[in-house]
């Protein structure tokens, strides 16, 4: 079995690929919340990047193989939709228009509530062939996947084999260096406000990006880089959205649980939910099954960016799903299927700091007139994906898009196909 590279300060190191069924200094929103609050779009692992290896090709759209380049000039795709009594149906309908374009190539959005229902699709699930999307086609979740790790960590809450107020210090001894004199929580983890820094990160230019797709960066390297920086505030004094507090909530899961992160969050999320398409890729470079290619917008060229290996964001970020089991999540979370209610109220909590949005998981957005709705967006290159409801879940929306600039600043695949829902 393939294992994470150890190091001697950090407990064990690898997610196997055959686990799944198979001073708030720079506060980063996500990019639904971008959308609602025109802040900037949330900070992943950190900037670090890994050095480029002396003879790797710097692959632009214009050096990438010919099999990966597309022009943008494509034949829109009628919309396809299968249902069509929600009230914000015209809104929905009209997102979808026109794909694929320079924002996406293709889109699946799931709308539901109280009110009515809307579930349509557009666009072309890869450019060559031009066949329509598949509306519930594999996409790569992103940051969603923290939505699954909290889950894991608040039901590990409630069976009493940890506490929210139990620290990384005890949890995971000679991990933190002598410079973290404060202790760290659980919840500090959970709701970003736990001070410890990023650490490596595949990000940095597109091209440097692109010549490290298929890089492998162990969870021990991410976690040793960002140790060695020292916190960046004292636990709880200010809130910074990193993926580092998850990949660090993952490797408390292994050691309460004694089995790979992957593992645990399968047995207790994704199957009881019936996530049935989704799974943990590990070191795997291809969505498995039918997905819908994602593409990367450069100089005007669609660089097609399907395989890439996620090696980097673990359980931040690295979740393949589908459209609808990502509903099954939404739903499974609100209504407690997921998390047990003695512990799902972390998951609607913010915690009391100034321009704090972030709970156990989720975000907060405030729509105004008191409208606020609870959700979590992802993005990966080519590939963005959104969850979103009120709390009651009179209104719901989930989308997959393969979006063309799904890592530049700003939210204009919320603001499209994810914030019309809620209008």
């Amino acid at each position: 079995m393939h294992r994470r590279t150890t190091e001697t300060t950090v407990p064990r190191t690898a997610p196997s690929p055959r686990t799944s069924p198979r001073r708030r200094t720079r506060r980063a929103a996500t990019p639904f919340g971008a959308a609602l609050c025109a802040v900037t779009t949330l900070t992943l692992l950190g900037t670090a990047t890994l050095p480029a290896a002396a003879n790797a090709p710097v692959a632009t759209a214009r050096t990438a193989s010919a099999s990966t380049q597309t022009s943008t000039q494509s034949p829109a795709a009628a919309p396809i939709v299968t249902r069509d009594d929600h009230p914000r149906s015209e809104a929905l309908r009209a997102a979808l228009v026109g794909l694929p374009d320079d924002e996406a190539t293709a889109a699946v959005v799931l709308a539901g509530g109280r009110d009515g229902r809307f579930e349509g699709s557009a666009g072309v699930r890869d450019i060559r062939s031009g066949w329509a999307a598949l509306a519930d086609g594999r996409i790569r979740a992103g940051s969603v996947t923290k939505v699954v790790n909290a889950s894991v960590v608040l039901q590990l809450a409630a069976e009493n084999r940890l506490s929210l107020d139990s620290t990384v210090q005890e949890l995971l001894p000679g991990l933190l260096t002598d410079d973290f004199t404060q202790p760290v929580t659980v919840r500090n983890l959970l709701n970003h406000t736990s001070g410890i820094q990023a650490g490596a990160g595949l990000n940095g230019p597109w091209e440097e990006q692109y010549a490290h797709r298929f890089d492998r960066l162990p969870v021990a390297e991410v976690v040793r880089t960002a140790v060695a920086k020292g916190p960046a505030f004292a636990p709880g004094e200010q809130q910074q959205y990193l993926n580092i507090n998850y990949t660090l909530l993952a490797l408390i899961v292994e050691k309460v649980t004694g089995h790979p992160f992957e593992a645990e969050a399968t047995r207790r999320v994704l199957r009881p939910l019936g996530m049935r398409a989704s799974y943990f890729p590990g070191d795997e470079v291809g969505i498995r099954g039918a997905h819908n290619r994602g593409y990367q917008l450069v100089d005007g060229v669609r660089v097609d960016v399907t395989r890439w290996r996620m090696t980097d964001r673990w359980a931040a970020g690295d979740l393949v799903s589908s459209p609808a089991d990502l509903e099954r999540l939404l739903v499974g979370v609100f209504t407690g299927k997921a998390v047990p209610r003695s512990q799902l109220e972390e998951m609607f909590t913010v915690p009391d700091i100034d321009g704090a949005t972030m709970s156990a998981g989720l975000e907060r957005f405030d729509l105004g007139d008191g409208k606020v709705v609870w959700g979590k967006s992802g993005a990966r290159p080519g590939y963005n994906a959104g969850i979103a409801a009120t709390r009651n879940l009179s209104r719901t929306v989930v989308y997959g898009v393969t979006g063309t600039t799904a890592k530049e600043s700003g939210g204009p695949v919320a603001a499209r196909f994810g914030i019309p829902a809620f209008g």
